[in-house]
């Protein structure tokens, strides 16, 4: 996450600031320009080109700062949300706005890694869509099919992910972790299956993706993963299928690249550090000194490690594969504001 600033009195923000709490100026995240902007008492923010912009009309209902073209409109990044708890569920809106500020974190690192995103709206084939579902009445199967992102909203509380994350002896398990794993089926089925020389190259790191998935999952949740599996995959859940090892993989790619960002944006590491590195070098030079470091700040306060993964050679083959996959050259977030 970079870091942003307050441009009317320069006071640090975070990501999400929907006030500036020095100088108590309302803000706005704008896409089109990435960053974090004042807006007037109505919500209004007026760009360089003289479009207008207004904060996202769910901005109480799930703490959406973002800016949308039209007033009383909603976001690009809620726009992408298909389905919502119903008024209703107190539940389920409780840990809604959790779901939604995983989602536009998700968002933000994809767009500045210039990866598109095409919503269902506007290619209801190709594009993509997030069913945000409570499993207040019943279970919800967190799971991407055909750019449909289904995510269960009681990941939200941490008691419950905890003890999931206990019952699956995860390392790991968090919202954002499970929004960057599911869009990583997307992006494999839009930026690899689509391709057959790129295709090919990713079967010969992760397998066969045509395998039976239903009688993978059932051999991997009754005989566990295969002996020495740490050689080779992230995770153990990697192992289950090639799917989900690519969706796994995907996952850490972002995790590293937002991890670094955040040191370089907050002074913890400096800039000069990446220039001219490959993403092999990042890892191998950059992210394995500082996530041992980082491990070892938690242990310091009696925490398990932020990041409790190994990444063997065979894993940091895949994870440049994935890095691969980002296009040359980073366009420029596409938008129809309302003209002034």
């Amino acid at each position: 996450m970079k870091a942003y600033t307050c441009r009317v009195c320069g006071n640090a923000l975070y990501f999400e600031n929907s006030v500036c709490v020095a100088c108590r100026t309302p803000l706005g995240y704008s896409r089109a320009e990435r960053d974090i902007v004042p807006v007037d008492a109505k919500g209004v923010y007026v760009d360089a080109d003289g479009l207008i912009w207004h904060v996202c009309r769910n901005l109480n209902l799930s703490g959406c700062t973002w800016l949308a073209p039209l007033a009383g409109g909603q976001c690009a990044s809620c726009d992408l949300t298909r389905t919502r708890p119903a008024n209703d569920d107190t539940k389920g809106l409780k840990s809604f706005p959790v779901a939604e500020r995983a989602k536009r974190h998700l968002i933000r690192e994809l767009d500045e890694l210039g990866f598109p995103l095409v919503g269902k709206k506007d290619d209801p084939v190709n594009g993509l869509a997030f069913d945000l579902l409570s499993s207040t009445l019943s279970p919800v199967l967190i799971a991407h099919a055909d750019g449909i992102v289904t995510i269960d909203l009681a990941e939200g509380d941490d008691s419950h992910r905890e003890r999931v994350r206990q019952q699956l002896d995860e390392p790991y398990r968090t919202m954002l972790g499970h929004f960057r794993h599911e869009v990583g089926h997307y992006m494999e089925w839009q930026l690899v299956e689509r391709h057959p020389d790129v295709l090919k190259a990713a079967r010969a790191l992760f397998g066969d993706e045509t395998a039976d998935y239903e009688a993978a999952a059932r051999r991997h949740y009754d005989q566990g993963p295969p002996a020495r599996w740490k050689a080779e995959y992230i995770s153990s859940y990697a192992t289950m299928h090639p799917y989900e090892d690519f969706a796994e993989t995907w996952a850490h790619y972002l995790h590293i690249c937002d991890t670094v960002e955040t040191a370089i944006a907050y002074g913890l590491l400096p800039a000069t550090d990446i220039v001219g590195l490959d993403f092999r070098g990042l890892v191998e030079r950059v992210w394995i000194p500082l996530s041992t470091a980082l491990n070892l700040v938690n242990r310091s306060m009696g925490a398990g490690d932020l990041y409790p993964f190994v990444l063997p050679p065979r894993v940091l083959d895949k994870l440049v594969f994935v890095a691969s996959l980002r296009p040359v050259h980073a366009g420029d977030v596409q938008a129809e504001p309302q003209p002034a």
